[in-house]
């Protein structure tokens, strides 16, 4: 969770004017913070983000062999804002590991005699969420399955959707994550991300809380973390994914309001790139600044549906 430090509103606008600078359309003088205020009282989000888009694409900021996808969910009124390319199936990265954790927990729940939830296992769950250690994770789909090898990513996808088919449509998962880190082969839709973040917030899905904690511990995340419209207060669970092909982040972020109510909501930012980035860190730089830009529009939009800090 995110540290409830107190914040200066002035400072945190002039945070968010540097941020829109140093981003690529920010940056070409074609899109200011001004423009991104004055459009959110004309347009809905989820235009306001096909447009923001679509001129990265046209300044070439967005490469033609990349395609992305946005989700938002607005809990408080029980609204989807953002649904953009929300059905396709794009790579997971390390975005699977939270259905890797909940497909554990699902076999702690139901085959108590065979799984245990011991300290040393909790701390191979935190590193695989909070620190994304594929080694953890590879462990967690043995552990999930007694089949040959090559059979056990599988098992961890038919125990997802054994217990919620209705969450996991697009859902894949083919391979385990490789020693160099190219997992390209597992892919979900951010619609399936959608319904997991609801069903976790709604404790829906074992062990609802434990999950929340483990994707609430401090990370370098791409939905507040550099984004300084986003106040230090919000609260985020979220988990990040990256290689040469894929960029993204989905989460929570449960924003508090002056009032002292908290205003929860889904964010999900996914760039997939068909062929490998040459230069995978500036590529990797690039791509996270794009969702953190979206990200501030989105937290913008929620500034003025309700009396967030």
């Amino acid at each position: 969770m995110k540290n409830n430090t107190a914040i200066n509103i002035n400072s945190g606008r002039r945070r968010f004017m540097m941020l829109a600078a140093s981003l690529p359309l920010f940056a070409a003088g074609t899109f200011t913070t001004d423009t991104v205020l004055a459009a959110s009282r004309q347009n809905n989000i989820e235009q306001r983000i096909n447009d923001y888009i679509s001129k990265l694409r046209g300044r070439g900021f967005i490469h033609a062999d990349e395609k992305t996808a946005w989700s938002v969910y607005d809990f408080k009124k029980r609204q989807k804002l953002v649904s953009i390319n929300e059905n396709r199936p794009y790579q997971c990265a390390s975005m699977i590991k939270p259905f890797i954790a909940l497909a554990y927990f699902y076999k702690l729940k139901y085959n108590k005699k065979n799984y245990r939830y011991t300290s040393s296992i909790r701390k191979k769950m935190e590193a695989m969420i909070q620190h994304s250690d594929n080694h953890a994770t590879n462990y967690f789909i043995r552990l999930l399955s007694k089949k040959s090898k090559h059979q056990q990513p599988a098992e961890v996808e038919k125990t997802l959707k054994h217990h919620a088919p209705g969450i996991f449509q697009q859902t894949r998962i083919r391979e385990f994550i490789p020693r160099n880190g190219r997992t390209y082969r597992n892919k979900a839709s951010a619609r399936d991300y959608s319904r997991f973040l609801y069903a976790l917030w709604h404790d829906e899905l074992p062990y609802s809380h434990e999950l929340k904690r483990l994707m609430g511990l401090p990370n370098s995340d791409r939905i507040s973390a550099g984004v300084a419209i986003v106040p230090p207060v919000t609260r985020v669970y979220d988990k990040t994914g990256t290689t040469a092909r894929l960029c993204g982040d989905m989460g929570i972020m449960e924003a508090v309001g002056r009032d002292g109510d908290t205003y929860p909501y889904t964010f999900i930012g996914i760039i997939e790139k068909q062929h490998r980035a040459k230069n995978y860190g500036q590529w990797a730089r690039s791509r996270s600044n794009i969702i953190r830009s979206v990200s501030g529009m989105v937290y913008t939009e929620m500034k003025q549906r309700y009396p967030l800090v």
